[in-house]
């Protein structure tokens, strides 16, 4: 039995969502980026909270208007310093926010981990650069390795193509990144989808995220935006 609930609007989606809470939030730039998820974010009030994603924003929207409305404490993420990425710059420049630098294969891997229920892995990425200060190492077969821990968000905000009634998901082209593996990380997982079809309407052999992963689920008219510029 699926345990996704349909929902009329992105309010409704992100209500519950606490104060100082860890978010995972899909998207690889603007590819994938649940923008309305995230602007109901910012109207519902959250403060204080931990977002986990690729970048740390750009321009003005999505992510980068969540952290400017002031609503962020830190920043887990690969890539916090693109051309157009300056909201989140600014903030840290100030000292208002913080920032956990995580290479993109471990950021990845670690929220696979969570989701797999895998309590720690070792990994070469990081050894011997500041990435790896106080972190264990073991030298296993004369290679070190650095020990990562899972990632586990209390919610994920993901946006995907297609849905079902049940939750089953399928992703456009790049826009897929790291929704998949958000998805099975997080407590709650809640997503916008651009279409939501009858049940059978989506071929078995092309779901990526299945329905057990899946609790809320609201359709919203696709978005695109492209890079908004350096300051």
């Amino acid at each position: 039995m699926s345990r996704a609930r349909l929902l009329q609007t992105c309010d409704e989606a992100v209500a519950g969502i606490e104060d100082g809470s860890t978010v995972l939030v899909g998207g690889f730039g603007f590819a994938g980026m649940p923008f309305d998820l995230i602007d109901a974010l910012i109207r519902q009030g959250a403060r204080d909270l931990t977002i986990v994603s690729n970048n740390a924003g750009n321009g003005e929207v999505g992510l980068a208007a969540l952290l400017k409305a002031g609503r962020v404490r830190k920043v887990v993420c690969s890539f916090p310093r693109q051309s157009d990425s300056y909201v989140f710059d600014e903030l840290y420049r100030a000292g208002r926010i913080e920032l956990e630098l995580v290479p993109q294969g471990n950021l990845a891997e670690r929220m696979r981990a969570a989701g797999a229920g895998i309590g720690a892995f070792f990994c070469p990425t990081g050894v011997g650069t500041s990435l790896a200060e106080g972190k264990e190492t073991r030298t296993i077969d004369g290679r070190d390795y650095v020990l990562e821990h899972p990632i586990r968000g209390d919610y994920a905000l993901i946006s995907a193509h297609r849905a079902d009634p049940m939750g089953n998901l399928v992703y456009r082209r790049t826009a897929r990144n790291f929704g998949p593996v958000m998805a099975t990380a997080a407590a709650t997982t809640i997503v916008q989808v651009a279409e939501v079809v009858p049940l059978g309407g989506l071929d078995p052999e092309a779901v990526v995220t299945p329905s057990i992963h899946v609790d809320r689920i609201v359709p919203v008219r696709a978005r695109h935006y492209t890079v908004q510029g350096a300051r």
